[in-house]
C-alpha cells in the first residue's frame, strides 16, 4: 500500500513557495486537476474538481448531476401512491430497503394509519440487514481505496449472504419493491427466520477477522488517521447525519433520539468516534463506526427473529390511496444518515408534491471544507469516508 506522507513543516516558507533540502526557494503555481466523473475513488459518477499546489490540495469543488432519474418530478406523476415505491428503490440503490420504509412511513402518517406488529418486526429485520450489507460495500470499497484488495472480497462475500436472504424474500437482490405503504408485499417465507440466524451466527466472527486484517493495520491506520478531521460543530453547522455525524463524535441516531417503529424494544448502542487512533473525526473514526454499526445491526435483527409475533403483513387501505388534504414530513435512519420524505397531498389519489431528503448529498457538501491543505493521496481517504451513493445525491 501507498503511505500518503505531508510535507515536512520546515520545508514550507510560504504559500506558493517550498524551500528544497539545498535551501533554495522554488515557486510553485496552482493547477487544476479532475478526478472523474468515471474514477473509480469518486465513487460513482462524481466529477471532482481539485486545485492542487504541487501535491497539496488548495480546493475541491464537487460536480454533480450525471446520475439525475428526477426521482421528485416521477413521485408526482404517479397514478397512485404505491407507484412511487420502485423510483425511491433505485435512489440510495444499495439501501433500497431503508429508502422504501421512509417512503411507507411518511405515506402511512399521511393515512394515518397504523401497521400491524409483524410488518413493524420484518422491517426493522430488512432495514438491519441492508443496513450490514451497504456498510459492507463502504468498509470494502474504502479497502481498495486504501490499496487493500483482500477485505474487498471478504465483504462481497458476505454480502451476498444477505443478499440470498432478500432473494428468497422477494427474489430480488438490488431494487426490491417489498416494503409497501401499509405493509410489505408479501410474508417472509418458510426457514427465513432460521436462515438470518444463521447469518447472524456466520457474521459475527467475520468483522473479528475484518478487524484483524484492516481495521488495525499498521499502515491502514497512518493513512486514516489524522486524516480529514470533521470537527464536531463543522459537522453540525453542515447538518451532517449517520456515521459521518457520528464519527465525529456526537451521540445522535434517529433510531434512538426520534424513535419509530419498534426500534425502542430493543437493546443496541449507538457508535461514536472515540479519537482513538488519532483525532476525533478522522477518516479511521468514520471507518471503525460503520464496522461497529454492524455489530449493533447484527444484535437488532438477532432480538427482532426471536420475538417477531404472527399476525398479517398488509394494513386494510384502499387500493387507490387517497389521503386528506395535508403535509408530512418524515424521517429515517438509513445507512448514510437521515433520509427525509416531504410530502404534500392535494386530496387526489397521486402526491401533489414530494422532496427527498438525501443525507450523501448533505455529506458530501462538507468535504471542501475538510480537504483543504490535505495531500491528494488523502483525499482519495476523505472521500471514501463520505459513503456517498450518487443515485441519492443526484436523485
Amino acid at each position: 500500500m501507498i503511505e500518503s506522507r505531508v510535507l515536512p513543516t520546515d520545508y514550507v516558507t510560504e504559500p506558493g513557495r517550498i524551500r528544497t533540502s539545498t535551501g533554495k526557494t522554488l515557486k510553485t503555481d496552482e493547477m487544476i486537476i479532475n478526478m472523474g466523473p468515471q474514477h473509480p475513488s469518486t465513487h460513482g459518477v462524481l466529477r471532482l474538481e481539485i486545485v492542487v499546489d504541487g501535491e497539496i490540495v488548495v480546493d475541491v469543488i464537487p460536480h454533480i448531476g450525471y446520475l439525475h432519474r428526477c426521482f421528485e418530478k416521477h413521485a408526482e406523476h404517479m397514478t397512485n401512491y404505491q407507484q412511487v415505491i420502485p423510483y425511491a428503490d433505485r435512489m440510495d440503490y444499495l439501501a433500497s430497503m431503508n429508502n422504501d420504509w421512509g417512503y411507507a412511513l411518511a405515506v402511512e402518517k399521511l393515512l394515518k394509519v397504523e401497521v400491524p406488529q409483524r410488518v413493524e418486526y420484518i422491517r426493522v429485520i430488512m432495514a438491519e440487514l441492508q443496513r450490514i450489507a451497504s456498510h459492507l460495500i463502504a468498509v470494502g470499497t474504502f479497502g481498495i481505496d486504501m490499496g487493500a484488495f483482500t477485505p474487498f472480497l471478504w465483504c462481497f462475500r458476505d454480502r451476498e449472504r444477505i443478499l440470498d436472504l432478500f432473494e428468497m424474500t422477494c427474489g430480488a437482490r438490488l431494487l426490491y419493491n417489498y416494503i409497501w405503504v401499509g405493509g410489505v408485499s408479501h410474508d417472509l417465507p418458510a426457514r427465513f427466520v432460521e436462515k438470518a440466524k444463521d447469518f447472524c451466527r456466520y457474521f459475527k466472527p467475520n468483522i473479528v477477522e475484518l478487524n484483524n486484517l484492516l481495521t488495525f493495520n499498521e499502515i491502514f491506520i497512518k493513512r486514516t488517521a489524522n486524516v480529514g478531521v470533521l470537527p464536531k460543530d463543522v459537522a453540525i453547522n453542515y447538518a451532517c447525519s449517520g456515521p459521518m455525524l457520528r464519527g465525529s463524535g456526537v451521540n445522535w441516531d434517529l433510531r434512538r433520539d426520534d424513535p419509530y417503529s419498534v426500534y425502542n424494544k430493543f437493546e443496541w448502542e449507538v457508535q461514536v468516534g472515540k479519537g482513538e487512533m488519532g483525532k476525533v473525526g478522522d477518516v479511521w473514526d468514520r471507518y471503525i463506526v460503520k464496522v461497529r454499526e454492524m455489530e449493533q445491526s447484527v444484535k437488532i435483527v438477532e432480538q427482532a427473529l426471536a420475538s417477531i409475533p404472527e399476525g398479517n403483513v398488509q394494513q386494510a387501505i384502499p387500493k387507490r390511496i387517497r389521503p386528506d388534504h395535508g403535509e408530512v414530513y418524515v424521517r429515517t435512519e438509513s445507512p448514510r444518515g437521515e433520509l427525509g420524505f416531504y410530502i404534500v397531498s392535494d386530496g387526489s389519489t397521486s402526491p401533489y408534491r414530494v422532496k427527498a431528503r438525501s443525507p450523501a448529498f448533505v455529506n458530501l457538501s462538507v468535504v471542501p471544507e475538510i480537504a483543504r491543505g490535505c495531500m491528494i493521496a488523502d483525499l482519495v481517504a476523505i472521500v471514501g469516508s463520505t459513503d456517498i451513493v450518487l443515485g441519492e445525491v443526484d436523485r
